[in-house]
């Protein structure tokens, strides 16, 4: 047994797992520790592991004597009975070491043998045709595994929506037309139907999703449908009140502010947010930021004299 250790600790599954549990694992760790896939120098190492636990687990027949005998099941002849033997270890240590000593008799009575380390299947099977191969070994036709790639947008490209050429893999690039709704949000899942892994036999291949990552932007926050901008008032306007122009990804608006905003003030628009094609679009929020001049001409600092000495306003005391 490689190193030692269960097969099912191998796989991360529970000795109750399914076959489809099992597959399900397997393709996970392979995908994550395959050689071609990772460069790091352990993973052919954990790769062949996890392979050789996928091969016992994967036929139920090898699962049923690894599960009855443990890791010496391909040293036990296949007439055995798994409780006599279990008594046999427990009423000698000897027995143990005599079953031990028949591992010729039993490769030659027809017991399991393995190619140079452990690896005798055609690794391309057990991906169902991730890596376009084919199956082998009676499993029959096995479907493609499903695929997952980002798709950077800019806000404005997430709230038109259109279509997007997009480049993904390696050495074995493609490039897909990907057609983007309007108003997609970050994490939404754009779906191509077969366009992931191969099957084999003539099984369907899986499906490529590529997942949607809003790119940070200068002027906009997003939060879900929502979107956050600065708007900077003098300290006038946020006083006495006015009407400002606030650029947004649908064109320009006009953002009311009513008199007495002060700074951190949210004033929102109404649906001025990322397009929602199947309901209530999301809305604008425009937060009010009071700027003051960096340096006052005479005439200003004049007039800030005036107001101070004026104003009772002590922004000190709370409301």
């Amino acid at each position: 047994m490689a190193g030692g250790r269960d097969y099912y600790e191998i796989l991360g599954v529970p000795r109750n797992a399914s076959q489809e549990d099992i597959q399900r694992a397997y393709r996970r760790l392979a995908r994550a520790y395959h050689p071609d896939l990772n460069s790091d120098p352990v993973a052919e190492d954990r790769f062949k592991e996890i392979s050789e636990a996928y091969n016992v687990l994967s036929d139920p027949a090898t699962r049923r004597r690894y599960d009855a005998f443990g890791p010496d099941f391909r040293q036990i002849p296949e007439d055995v009975d798994p409780d006599a033997w279990r008594r046999s270890r427990a009423g000698a240590g000897a027995g143990a070491g005599a079953g031990r000593a028949g591992t010729a008799g039993a490769g030659a009575g027809g017991g399991f043998s393995y190619g140079p380390g452990g690896m005798d299947f055609d690794i391309e099977d057990l991906f169902g045709g991730l890596f376009g191969g084919r199956s082998g070994r009676g499993w029959g036709p096995v479907s493609g595994a499903d695929q997952e790639a980002e798709l950077p947008l800019t806000v404005e490209e997430a709230y038109r929506g259109g279509r997007k050429s997009v480049t993904i893999g390696g050495a074995g690039q493609r490039t897909f037309e990907v057609t983007i709704p309007p108003g997609v949000t970050d994490g939404q899942r754009i779906r191509l139907a077969g366009q992931g892994g191969r099957g084999s036999d003539g099984a369907r291949s899986g499906d490529l999703y590529f997942i949607v990552r809003i790119l940070p932007h200068p002027v906009y926050r997003v939060q879900g449908r929502d979107l956050y901008l600065d708007l900077r008032l003098a300290p006038w306007e946020a006083a006495l009140g006015t009407s400002v122009p606030a650029d947004t990804p649908g064109g320009e608006a006009k953002v009311t502010v009513p008199p007495g905003t002060s700074c951190g003030r949210r004033l929102r628009l109404r649906g001025r947010g990322l397009p929602n094609p199947r309901g209530k679009p999301g809305d604008l929020f425009a937060e009010a930021k009071i700027m003051v001049p960096p340096r006052l001409s005479p005439a200003e600092r004049q007039l800030f004299e005036q107001l101070a000495a004026a104003s009772g306003f002590d922004p000190r005391r709370r409301q």
